[in-house]
């Protein structure tokens, strides 16, 4: 299968990534066999992917990456880079190829140790492929002074480099570093061929793929996993309860405290995986004895106090992700109270719960309904900025009581 094909519903963007694939790819077999290289070329050293969540921004740069270390034959014959199946494609999408550098984070944001440490590696040429290609997936959690870091490097790239850049807006990346990109706006996709994804890709049956990409509105990492996680049902399914629940103040706050304490619980859950393997691995490689019930030697202590850190920024991140996709999940219920409401012939997310959704939706007007959003959208914000996750989820659940 071609790179492209996980890229759903991004047509015209898929067409542009081809373009410069080709151009590419023209480009370094003139400079490996000595020829001019060509004036005009629609490749360019910097991208900048933006679109809604659940888009594909960060597939669609993979992809773009596997294009460009494509070795296939068929090159020669006039077929597109990205056929999938050489071994630059098919490293690339693994995350094993030498000269791809595919960062992500699961932190609150990207330093500048860590961007100084990408520029150095922007400056290396190719190893084994015909490009060095650096993917930043969250390029909005630079800080200022990475986004600083950064910016030199691409005013100046390595003649072989590429950065591609995801972030959800153009407003979310430096002024100075989004003027120096190509970019690429990815729109999100429909139900359908979201549910057509599911059921090609993973084998999920086509009714349980249908619902899941229904209920997230063609979020595709959200739909995958509401159709292959129990868990994430249930969760959902409690969420969609909590407008139900907001009858007196007793009832907001235990809902607000049950919402936090699931996303604490879920934020717990994924640090259990994770925390251990990584404080054990340290050890070891710091030289911890077995034979010594694991004493670490001297002057290792600023080490494990450095993963500590890291590991509890980790969970706080983690539990604003939980709580914020929650957050999305209410937003969705009532915005198919609002489309009751207002007899509009827009689908509605929640179907299977079609008579909660009628009850709230008689209970008021399309005014209250909208104050119950903004107030959610108020509460999304204020985690935004560190405010205390129980007291933003209180004010919200009070919020939705009075309408």
């Amino acid at each position: 299968m071609a790179v492209w094909d996980d890229l759903v519903g991004q047509e015209r963007v898929e067409a542009q990534l081809t373009a410069a694939a080709r151009d590419a790819d023209v480009l370094v077999s003139a400079v490996e066999a000595g020829r001019p290289v060509p004036a005009a070329s629609k490749m360019t050293h910097a991208w900048l992917f933006t679109g809604p969540p659940g888009s594909g921004r960060d597939t669609a740069a993979r992809a773009f990456a596997a294009a460009l270390q494509c070795t296939s034959p068929d090159r020669a014959l006039g077929g597109a880079p990205g056929c999938g199946f050489c071994d630059g494609c098919h490293t690339t999408l693994v995350g094993t190829h030498a000269d791809v550098r595919i960062i992500r984070t699961d932190l609150l944001s990207i330093g500048v140790k860590e961007t100084r440490d990408l520029v150095r590696r922007a400056q290396l040429s190719p190893a084994v492929g015909r490009w060095q290609v650096i993917v930043l997936e969250d390029a909005d959690r630079l800080t200022e002074g990475a986004g600083n870091v950064l910016l030199k490097a691409v005013e100046e790239p390595a003649p072989r480099t590429v950065w591609l850049l995801c972030a959800p807006s153009l407003e979310d990346v430096l002024p100075t570093i989004r003027s120096r990109c190509r970019h690429l706006t990815l729109r999100t996709p429909s139900v359908e061929s979201v549910a057509d994804l599911l059921v090609r890709r993973d084998g999920i049956e086509p009714t349980v793929a249908a619902a899941a990409a229904r209920a997230t509105q063609g979020h595709i990492e959200r739909a995958r996993r509401l159709a292959t996680d129990e868990r994430a049902r249930a969760r959902r399914a409690a969420v969609l309860r909590l407008p139900l629940r907001t009858d007196d103040v007793g009832a907001c706050l235990k809902a607000a405290q049950e919402l936090v304490d699931a996303a604490a619980e879920d934020a717990k859950q994924v640090a259990e995986e994770v925390d251990a393997k990584e404080t054990e691995d340290l050890k070891a490689a710091l030289g911890a004895s077995a034979g010594t019930g694991g004493r670490m030697p001297r002057g290792t202590a600023g080490v494990m106090k450095e993963l500590e850190d890291k590991q509890k920024r980790r969970r706080t991140r983690t539990q604003r992700d939980s709580l914020d996709l929650a957050l999305i999940d209410l937003t969705g219920f009532y915005r198919d109270v609002l489309a009751l409401q207002l007899g509009s012939s827009v689908a509605i997310a929640n179907e299977e719960i079609r008579g909660d959704l009628d009850r709230v939706a008689r209970a008021g007007g399309p005014e209250r309904t909208l104050r119950r959003i903004e107030a959610i959208i108020a509460c999304r914000e204020a985690l935004d900025r560190n405010v205390a996750p129980l007291l933003a989820v209180e004010a919200m659940t009070m919020a939705l009581r009075a309408g």
